[in-house]
This record gives structure tokens, sequence and C-alpha cells, in this order.
């Protein structure tokens, strides 16, 4: 049998078009089957005639990875996609009436906590930022933009660069690292919520991982004109111009190493091609999709991040009270989420609540009725397959959170929900997730060295671009997993 591609991804989220773009642009034959209807992976969205709102995520960040992926297109970047900021960004909601606005800009940030939660504070986030700071410059070149580290890379980073080690603190969980140079109770708990973009938990993941807020505060968070979906829209028009092939609706049964080759079965036909690139759960990959003698190679590690109960309204635009982009209301005790989530495996008694603004975070256009969209997102563990959550407690949820939203008339009583998503809906659209949005956790220190390599090295020609493997979850870190996944991929097929 012939070899149809050189290369076959399997998933068409950030990470598997990334790839696919990638290997294009070097003349490979490249086709993408995804299972959904559309291209995007988690990065979804919702329609109903006029009204459309994204379902994925809604801040991005590190621009430059997407900037430079459109960049292989044949027009000006700024022809695809538009990045904005808004201000301010975020507006954090605590249960005592204290508000606290972040910008953009971080001296305006600053601005603003030195007003709310006085100089002190202030000077406790200066201190904290620079050592965040300090953080990503030492670990970003090894553990991010780098093919996954082993334990060498480690042993030679600190006997050539000793110094670099401790400003990485890696010893500490995120929790104390905070603790180090914050006292001040709101600042601590906005600090702490940057452990939950890569799904852990900040008493266990490596303090290593406060430089998440360092990239989000200080390198810049941005909405996309026109919500989340045009730069999937735009990343799927340049691969259409580099001769990528798309397919939707289809989804990959099985893949079979063979001599340089591969067998990858799908509802629709049986294709063969030279590599496989995986922008799927990397546990699908060794649970479902190989045989069990090549699968037994592959190592998950445990346990698994959040996940999150999403739903979207549609709500009357406010004159009087215009929302903020994002909007993050706090529980009075925001540390008992992380004991419900991770040690009583339960959804959050009083969650934490997310809000995204389509229009103002986006830019999206209001309906012809004046209304808006509006994401809600609530933190939840990962799914047990064996014993899935029962209904009832999802929908005893958003009577909760929709309750707690009226009282805070963040939510008018007349708001319909359009459309609501739940763990357990998550773990079936997303094979081998159990519903976790960013694959394994982050909670332990070795957590950079067990995450699945983007390279499976016991199976020549196939590799992993997705949140699931090297470097994590997340827009920018999926894009990056792609660009390393066809890096490798490309250096396979041009060096047999």
């Amino acid at each position: 049998m012939s070899v149809e591609y050189d290369c076959i991804i399997v998933g068409g989220g950030f990470g598997g078009l990334a790839a696919s773009i990638r290997l294009a642009a070097k003349g490979h034959r490249v086709l993408i089957v995804e299972q959904l209807s559309r291209m995007g992976g988690k990065a979804g969205i919702f329609v109903d005639g006029d009204f459309v709102s994204d379902t994925g995520p809604s801040v991005m960040t590190m621009v430059d990875e997407a900037m430079e992926l459109l960049r292989f297109g044949n027009y000006d970047s700024t022809s695809y996609v538009k990045f904005i900021q808004s201000s301010p960004a975020f507006r954090y909601l605590f249960e005592d009436g204290t508000v606290l606005d972040v910008h953009h800009q971080i001296d305006d940030t600053r601005k603003s906590i030195e007003s709310v939660l006085g100089s002190e504070a202030r000077i406790e986030f200066d201190s904290f930022i620079s050592y965040a700071k300090d953080i990503w410059d030492g670990s970003a070149p090894l553990f991010v933009q780098a093919p996954a580290p082993h334990w060498t890379d480690l042993l030679k980073l600190a006997f050539q660069q000793w110094t670099l080690i401790p400003k990485m603190d890696p010893l500490r969980s995120m929790s104390k690292g905070i603790a180090r140079f914050v006292h001040n109770p709101y600042l601590r708990d906005v600090l702490l919520r940057y452990a939950t973009y890569n799904g852990s938990d900040p008493r266990q993941a490596p303090a290593t991982l406060n430089c998440i807020a360092h990239v989000e505060l200080a390198l810049g968070g941005y909405g996309v004109v026109g919500g989340i979906e045009k730069l999937v829209d735009a990343l799927v028009q340049i691969a259409t111009e580099l001769g990528v092939t798309l397919q939707n609706n289809t989804t990959v049964t099985t893949i079979v190493p063979r001599e340089q080759s591969f067998r990858v079965q799908t509802n629709k036909a049986t294709l063969t091609t030279r590599t496989v690139v995986v922008n799927a759960d990397a546990s699908h990959l060794k649970d479902n999709l190989l045989p069990s003698p090549q699968s037994k190679h592959i190592s998950i590690p445990m346990p698994y991040s959040m996940s999150g109960w999403t739903a979207v309204y549609e709500t009357p635009v406010s004159q009087s009270n215009p929302r903020v982009g994002h909007t993050v209301l706090f529980p009075s005790d925001y540390s008992q989420e992380f004991v419900d989530i991770f040690d009583r495996n339960q959804p959050p008694q009083n969650p934490t609540i997310y809000l995204c603004a389509q229009h103002q975070c986006h830019q999206r256009p209001l309906t012809n009725r004046d209304t808006e969209a509006l994401f809600v997102m609530v933190n939840a563990p990962p799914e047990d397959p064996n014993h899935p959550t029962t209904p009832d407690v999802w929908t005893a949820l958003e009577q909760k959170v929709r309750a707690r939203l009226e009282s805070k008339a963040l939510l008018p009583t007349e708001a319909v929900l359009k459309w609501m998503r739940t763990p357990t809906d998550l773990m079936k659209q997303f094979p081998g997730s159990r519903g976790a949005i960013y694959g394994s956790s982050s909670n332990n220190r070795f957590a950079a060295f067990t995450r699945p390599s983007n390279q499976i090295h016991s199976i020549p020609g196939l590799f992993l671009a997705s949140g699931s493997a090297h470097p994590g979850g997340g827009m920018p870190m999926a894009m990056i997993s792609g660009k390393l996944a066809a890096q490798s991929c490309d250096h396979f097929l041009t060096h047999p």
C-alpha cells in the first residue's frame, strides 16, 4: 500500500493547527482529521442566530507565539487577526465589597493596588512580580521553549549556571512562594488563582509556576477582535493556503505502526502515512488508539488537572453598569476551593466564579436585541469514568452560581442560559481526558520531567502536540507543543 501522506495530524486544536502549518511550510503533505464539525479543539463556539459566544479559552497570552504562526500566511498578520487590550483587564470582587482592578499595563496595576490595598501591598506586589520575572527568565528557555527536559538538562544547568536554580524556586510550593513576598490577603488570593491557569493546586504545585503571573501581568493578556474563533479561523485559512488537507467529523479509531509507515483507521477510511502527530489527550493515544504492545511504552503522569463547569448566558447590556472584559468573584475563603477539588474530589461548595463579557473582551457585536454573551466558568475536579458525577449535581451548581451572580448584580434575572458544559460532557467529547482541561496537573516538583515528550522515542515517527504533552496546557503552550512536535517530525522526515 502506498503512503498517502507525509504526516497525519489527529486533532485540529491549536497544537494540531500549529504543527500542520509548520510542516506544510516545509513542503510536507499533511492531513488533519478532526472529530468535531469545526477545527479548534476546546476553543469552540456556541451559535444561535445572531448570538455567538466562545465556549473555551478567553485570554490570549504570549501573543508572539500566535503572531509567529500568522506570519506563515500570504498577507500581513493583521489582515487575519487583531489582538486588543481593554482596561481594566480583570476586576476582582471580594465578599466584603473590596474591588480590585488589574490592568494590561503593569504600572496601572501597581497604582490600582496602592489605591485599593495600600502602599505596603503595592511594595509586596513589586517584590513578587520581580521574583516571578526571574523565574520566567530562568525557566522558559529550558521548560517551555526547548524540547521536553531531562534530568541531565537540569544537572547541566546546575553545573553551568548554578545561580539560576534558586531563582526558579523549585523546592517550594506556589502558595509558599507567594507567602514569601505577599502578606495582603486580597493580593494573595489574586496570585494564588494563577495555579488554576494550568489546573493545579497551589498548595502542591512548584513555586516555579509563579511565573504564570508574570506572563499575564507583565507580558500582557489579550482579546481577539471577534472572539477566539477568529484566531482559529485564521490558522485554518493559513493551513489551507499552505496545502494542508482538513477533514472534520472524522474520528480516528486506531493508529497502527508498521515498518516505515503507519496505518490510521478512521470512521470513514483507512489511511497510510509516514508519520503521525497526535493532537489529542496522551491518555487517549495510550489507552485507545495504539495497539497494546506499543502503548505500554507511553507513561502518563498522574493526577489529572482541574476540569471546569462552563456556561453561556445571553444578557441585556447595562448602560449604567458596563462590564469589564473579565470578572472574578471570590468566595469568603478561597483556600477551601482547593480542598474541595483536590482533597474531597467534589465541585467547590462556594466556588470562585469567572466571567468573560464577550463584547468588552473581544469586541463581539451585540445582537439585534442589544444583548451580549457572558461566558461563565467554575473550577471542578476531573471525572471518574467509572463513577461520573450525576447530572443533578451540575444542575444544582448552575442554580447556585446564578443565584450568587444575581445577588451581586452581575447577572440580571432576565438573562437566559443558552449553553452549558459539564466535566462529564468534556470527558465524553475529548476521550481519555477525564474532563481535565490541561492534561496532567503540575502538583509536584517533578511535573516538568514526567509530562509526555513531543516525540515518542519508542515508536519512530509518532509525535505528540497537545496540552497534555510538553510544555503544558493553554493556547500558547499548545502552539509551542505543535512547534516542537513539527520540528521533530520534520527532522524525522528529512533525515530518515
